[in-house]
């Protein structure tokens, strides 16, 4: 691998793991907010969504470091 490649692989890692800890963050901001009884139903749906997108971002950086390569 060349060194702009290497360097290249070293910023979507960054970039995975950053999407992560934020995924991992907005779990755990899920769960409080499911428990509290005066949830904002509106706030839930969006946070729900942003995690979505977070895990599809996640995925496709992913597929990026380690392409099928039987495609």
């Amino acid at each position: 691998m060349t060194e702009n490649g290497q360097a290249m692989r070293q910023q979507i890692e960054a970039r995975i793991s950053e999407l992560q800890l934020e995924h991992r963050d907005l779990d755990l901001a899920l769960h409080r907010l499911i428990e509290d009884p005066r949830r904002d139903e509106f706030l839930l749906q969006r946070m729900k969504k942003r995690k979505l997108l977070l895990k599809d971002q996640i995925a496709l950086l992913a597929r990026q470091l380690d392409p099928d390569i039987s495609a």
